[in-house]
C-alpha cells in the first residue's frame, strides 16, 4: 500500500490540529510524536476511502463535461432536407 506523502509544512498543520482537537475536545495534551502516529494512522485507514470518492468524484465531473460537449456539438448538427432541390 502506498502511504500518502503530504509536504512538511502541510504536515505540520495537521499535527497541530489534531493536537488543538485534543485540546478542545477532550481536555488533554498530546505530543508532536503522538499526533503524528495518529495522523499516520488515519492516513492508513482512512486514505483509501477518501482517494477512492475522489475518484468517484471526478468521474462523475468528467461523465457531466462529456455529456455536455455531446449535447453542444449536437446543437451544431444541420437540419438535412432531402426533399430540396438545387
Amino acid at each position: 500500500m502506498t502511504v500518502v506523502k503530504i509536504p512538511k509544512e502541510e504536515r505540520e498543520q495537521l499535527i497541530q490540529g489534531i493536537q488543538g482537537y485534543f485540546l478542545d475536545e477532550r481536555e488533554e495534551e498530546i505530543g508532536e510524536l503522538a499526533a503524528g502516529f495518529m495522523l499516520d494512522f488515519f492516513l492508513k485507514e482512512a486514505g483509501p476511502y477518501l482517494y477512492n470518492q475522489g475518484v468517484m468524484d471526478a468521474k462523475k465531473l468528467l461523465q457531466q463535461k462529456v455529456l455536455n460537449m455531446e449535447e453542444d456539438l449536437d446543437a451544431l448538427r444541420r437540419p438535412i432536407n432531402l426533399h430540396e432541390r438545387y
